[in-house]
């Protein structure tokens, strides 16, 4: 489905301009406006290994799947009302993306980017007018609350979001990019282009994750680690898990919006973070995974709720604590959530709610 010339004009970064060949008005309906998609993650040794580490963030890198889906759509206004001008459904090569250094207002200057670099351009048709540009990426196809073929008007679109159901986006969701509505430069959303353009506009967006990050740490007091010689004498941290994370429908260009009515949800998923036969994480250790951020409609502020359950010592009490993580809802990005457990006695078995605001 990739096209090389498409009837509309795009790129994926920061907002710039072409010259639009003399400014002549009858080449201006044959000149085209392109696309660059630009994703923020960083090339690794070996050539190809892409992942991210934040410096002082210990553990391995991540690992990420380049996008294999996108799909974008720019909106047209015309002084009254907002339509869909075009659409499209690319699907592009893992080596048709390049890594770069970034230089821009998007991303910090000198950071790796990989940026899709088939060309993409839109052509231009005779008349201007103000828009907007929006975009998706995945390295599976997703499926849209509304079908893409049917997405036929602008709000359909700004509301559109994607199934979290099955099993290669819960997989992929670290790997799932968008454009967020609400990410403005110069006071403006960063896809939109105005109508008194002399040259023809050079639209550059950066995409972003859909997907919050949570990052768990845990630590038994070094006095109060089991001693294996009398076991019963200590602690050891055998069970911890995620449960009940977001599956619903998820906004694609929206993703600090997701609301549920109530918690706990009932058909949510379980990450399982130990496992009694993990003796080398009984004590100490990290581990993380990714979730679409979200709050529940009776939760008194911004907070996504993480629901955990924890045991210490294979048969002692599960401890089932909500963790209310503080998030900024009006942000354009997703958050990176972190909580540290620091554990000195055996976890009792209660369920209770904390929370943290930092």
């Amino acid at each position: 489905m990739k096209k090389a010339w498409l009837y509309i004009g795009l790129m994926l970064l920061a907002v710039g301009c072409r010259q639009a060949m003399e400014n002549d008005p009858e080449l201006l309906s044959t000149e085209a406006m392109p696309v660059s998609i630009t994703l923020p993650i960083e090339d690794n040794m070996p050539y190809r290994a892409v992942g991210r580490r934040v410096i002082g963030d210990p553990g391995t890198t991540e690992h990420f799947a380049f996008p294999r889906h996108i799909y974008f759509f720019v909106l047209k206004y015309d002084g009254s009302a907002w339509s869909i001008w075009h659409k499209e459904h690319l699907e592009p090569l893992e080596e048709e993306w390049t890594p770069k250094r970034y230089l821009g207002l998007l991303q910090t200057n000198g950071d790796s980017i990989f940026e899709y670099n088939a060309e993409v351009d839109l052509l231009l048709a005779s008349e201007k007018f103000a828009g907007e540009v929006f975009a998706i990426a995945s390295p599976n196809e997703l499926v849209f609350n509304t079908p893409f073929a049917s997405i036929t008007t602008a709000d359909q679109v700004r509301n559109l979001k994607f199934s979290t159901a099955d099993s290669a986006t819960k997989a992929n969701l670290p790997n799932i990019y968008s454009t967020p509505y609400n990410y403005e430069t110069s006071g403006a959303y960063y896809g939109s282009f105005n109508s008194t353009y002399q040259k023809v506009p050079h639209i550059k967006l950066m995409l972003y994750h859909v997907a919050a990050k949570v990052d768990i740490t845990w630590n038994v007091d070094e006095n109060k680690r089991i001693d294996k010689v009398t076991p019963a004498n200590g602690i050891r941290l055998t069970n911890m898990a995620a449960c009940n994370l977001f599956t619903g429908n998820a906004y694609c260009f929206k993703p600090m919006e997701n609301v549920v009515a109530t918690q706990p949800l009932t058909a949510g998923d379980t990450v399982r973070l130990i496992r009694p036969s993990d003796e080398g994480l009984w004590w100490e250790g990290r581990a993380y995974f990714y979730t679409i951020p979200y709050t529940v409609g009776s939760t008194p502020g911004d907070y996504f709720p993480l629901q955990m359950e924890m045991q210490t010592n294979t048969s002692g009490n599960k401890y089932k604590p909500t963790l209310n993580l503080r998030i900024n809802t009006d942000s354009p990005f997703v958050p990176w959530l972190r909580a540290n457990f620091n554990i000195s006695s055996q976890l009792e078995n209660k369920s209770e709610t904390k929370t943290i605001d930092s």
